[in-house]
C-alpha cells in the first residue's frame, strides 16, 4: 500500500509518497480502509516539529474515515466491514491505518465518510468550545479568528444555535461571506481593519464574553484586550506561532481567564466520544449544521494541500483521498 512519511521535520517538502508495508491489527485494534482523510493544522505542526512527534519516520493525519478490514483479538466496538471515522489517533495519511477500536464511531447510514473525515476533528472541537471550555448562552457575545476556517465555520454555527452573538474576523471579502452566509453577526476584515477597535465599536467599549483563538502569537495581545472583565480567552491553536511567555499580572486588568484546552481531554473516555461525535452526526443529517469541504486533494499530493492551508487559501474542510 502507498502512505504519506516523514524522515525529517521541514516543509511541505518532507511529506513524501511511498510504498510501504501493510500491517494486521493486535489486540484491541482495528485495520481501516482509510476513503478520506482529514487536513487540520495539527498536521504542520508534527511536520514542522513544534509539537513532538514520533519517531522518525512517521505518518501524519490525525483524522480520518473509512471501512473496516480486519479487527484484532479482545475488539467489541465495531465489526468488520463497519463505516467508521476517527480522531486524534495519528497516522491517516495512508490508504490503510491500524487504529485503536476505542476510538473508531460507527457512522449511521445518512454520513458518508468524506463529510466523516470533514466532521469528526474540527467538529468536536467545536463542540467542546461552544459546549464545555466556555459554555456559550444565550446574551453572550463571541469573538471568533479564523471565522472561515474549518472550525471557524462550525463554531459560528453551533454558537448561533445557543443563542450567542458572533463576531468574526477573516482576511478577505470572500471569507467574510462564508462567514457571514454561517451565521455570523458582524465580520470583521483584520487586513483592512484593526480587529481590537472594531470589536470596542460593535460593543460599545465593553468587550466580549469569550475570544476563540486559533491564531496566538500574532493575535494574543489584541484578543486580551477585546475581553470584557472575567472574560476569557481560549486559544485552541497557533497558526501564527507560540505565544510567548505571559506575565499573568497582566489578567489583573479585568479578572481575565486564558485557558489552552485540547481534544484529546474534552474525548477522553468513549461516552464522551460518542456522545459529542453523536451530536455532530445527528445535527448533519437534519441539516442544522452545514459542513464546507473546500476542496480534495489525491493522498500523493499531500504537499500541496499543506501549501494550500499554510497559504490560507483555504475556506472550510481540506481532505486526502487516497
Amino acid at each position: 500500500m502507498h502512505a504519506i512519511c516523514i524522515h525529517e521535520h521541514g516543509g511541505p517538502e518532507a511529506l513524501r509518497y511511498e510504498e510501504v508495508s501493510t500491517s494486521e491489527p493486535g489486540a484491541g485494534e482495528a485495520r481501516v480502509r482509510i476513503e478520506a482523510a482529514g487536513l487540520n493544522y495539527i498536521d504542520v505542526y508534527h511536520r514542522t516539529g513544534l509539537y513532538p512527534s514520533v519517531n522518525m519516520p512517521f505518518t501524519p493525519g490525525m483524522e480520518g474515515a473509512g471501512v473496516v478490514e480486519a479487527v484484532g483479538s479482545g475488539v467489541t466496538e465495531i465489526n468488520v466491514g463497519d463505516r467508521v471515522a476517527y480522531a486524534m489517533h495519528q497516522g491517516s495519511y495512508t490508504e490503510e491505518a491500524i487504529v485503536p477500536s476505542g476510538v473508531l464511531v460507527p457512522l449511521p447510514d445518512s454520513i458518508d465518510t468524506q463529510s466523516a473525515a470533514a466532521a469528526m476533528l474540527q467538529g468536536m472541537t467545536a463542540h467542546y468550545l461552544t459546549r464545555s471550555t466556555y459554555p456559550l448562552s444565550t446574551g453572550d457575545t463571541a469573538l471568533v479568528h479564523a471565522a472561515a476556517g474549518g472550525v471557524g465555520l462550525l463554531l459560528i454555527q453551533m454558537a448561533k444555535t445557543l443563542g450567542t452573538r458572533v463576531l468574526g474576523t477573516v482576511s478577505t471579502p470572500e471569507k467574510a461571506q462564508f462567514a457571514k452566509d454561517a451565521g455570523a453577526d458582524d465580520v470583521i476584515l483584520y487586513t483592512q481593519t484593526d480587529f481590537e477597535a472594531e470589536v470596542k465599536r460593535l460593543t460599545d467599549g465593553q468587550g466580549v464574553d469569550v475570544v476563540y483563538d486559533s491564531v496566538a502569537k500574532t493575535t494574543f495581545d489584541k484578543s486580551l484586550n477585546c475581553l470584557r472583565p472575567r472574560g476569557y480567552l481560549v486559544l485552541f491553536g497557533q497558526s501564527s506561532g507560540p505565544v510567548p511567555p505571559l506575565d499573568l499580572s497582566r489578567l489583573s486588568s479585568g479578572s481575565l481567564f486564558v485557558t489552552r484546552p485540547g481534544l484529546g481531554h474534552h474525548a477522553a473516555n468513549r461516552a464522551e466520544l460518542m456522545e459529542r461525535a453523536g451530536n455532530l452526526f445527528e445535527w448533519i443529517a437534519a441539516g442544522t449544521l452545514k459542513l464546507r469541504i473546500d476542496r480534495t486533494f489525491p493522498l500523493q499530493d499531500a504537499a500541496a494541500a499543506h501549501r494550500a492551508l499554510e497559504g490560507r487559501q483555504t475556506t472550510g474542510k481540506v481532505l486526502l483521498i487516497p
